[in-house]
C-alpha cells in the first residue's frame, strides 16, 4: 500500500510539474492579440525551412489554430537536419513585425512529442478581402490564378521569381523564394516556364510583404 500511495504520489507531482510547463503557453489567438516587441511562447509544429546559416534557422511552422513565421531562430545545423515537418516545437521569443510580416524573433525552441502536417486550405474566395491576413502564414492554396507576368530577381534563373496573378480582376504579388525552394526543384522550374494568359492553381505559405506575397511551393494547371 505505501509504494501504491509513494507511486501515486510521484505520478501526480510529474502531472504537476507538466501543467507547470505548460503554463503561459499561448493559443494563436492570444499571439494575435500580443502586442509586437513582446514576449511569446506558443507550442507548433514544423511545416518547411526555409535556410540555415550562422547557427540560425528560418522556418514555416502551423498548428491546428494558425501559423507562425521563425525568423532565424538559434538552431546548430546538427539540431536543423532534426528539425523536419511535422516536428513539435515550444517556441519562446518575441513577436515583431517586418513590411507587414508578423513573425517570432529572438526565438529559442524545445522539441515535444508529437506530429502535425496541415493540408492546403483553399482561400482564394478570401484574396481582396480583410480575411486573408487572418491566415497568415498558413499553408494554403489559390485556385484558378491567371499568370499575368513571370519575372526573375536579378533578370536571369538563379534568384527569386516574381510572379504576378490576377482573380476576379485583381493583381496580386506572389514568389517562389529561392531559399525555400532551390533551383533544382520542380516548381522552381515549372513557375519559370508559366506564360502570361496561364490558369493555374498554386499552393504555398501566405507570406505578407505590403499586402499578400505567398511563397510558392507547388503550381500545376488548373483543373
Amino acid at each position: 500500500m505505501k509504494k501504491f500511495v509513494a507511486a501515486l504520489m510521484a505520478l501526480t507531482m510529474i502531472l504537476i510539474g507538466c501543467a507547470a510547463l505548460a503554463e503561459g503557453v499561448m493559443t494563436h489567438a492570444d499571439y494575435v492579440a500580443a502586442a509586437i516587441d513582446s514576449e511569446v511562447v506558443v507550442e507548433t509544429y514544423v511545416q518547411n525551412k526555409q535556410s540555415w546559416w550562422d547557427n540560425k534557422g528560418t522556418f514555416y511552422c502551423q498548428s491546428e489554430d494558425g501559423a507562425y513565421f521563425l525568423y532565424e531562430m538559434a538552431c546548430s545545423e546538427e539540431d536543423y537536419a532534426k528539425l523536419v515537418p511535422g516536428t513539435k516545437i515550444r517556441v519562446t521569443g518575441y513577436k515583431a513585425e517586418w513590411a507587414g510580416e508578423v513573425e517570432i524573433v529572438d526565438a529559442a525552441y524545445e522539441i515535444l512529442e508529437g506530429s502535425y502536417i496541415a493540408e492546403a486550405k483553399d482561400v482564394t474566395a478570401l484574396l481582396g478581402t480583410d480575411e486573408l491576413i487572418a491566415h497568415q502564414n498558413e499553408f494554403v492554396a489559390f485556385k484558378g490564378m491567371t499568370i499575368e507576368a513571370i519575372e526573375y530577381k536579378n533578370g536571369q534563373p538563379g534568384d527569386d521569381i516574381y510572379v504576378t496573378v490576377s482573380n476576379n480582376g485583381q493583381s496580386y504579388s506572389f514568389c517562389v523564394e529561392v531559399y525555400l525552394t532551390g533551383t533544382d526543384t520542380d516548381v522552381y522550374k515549372a513557375v519559370g516556364e508559366l506564360k502570361a494568359g496561364d490558369v493555374v492553381d498554386i499552393e504555398g505559405y501566405l507570406y505578407w510583404y505590403e499586402g499578400v506575397n505567398t511563397h510558392i511551393t507547388s503550381v500545376k494547371a488548373a483543373a
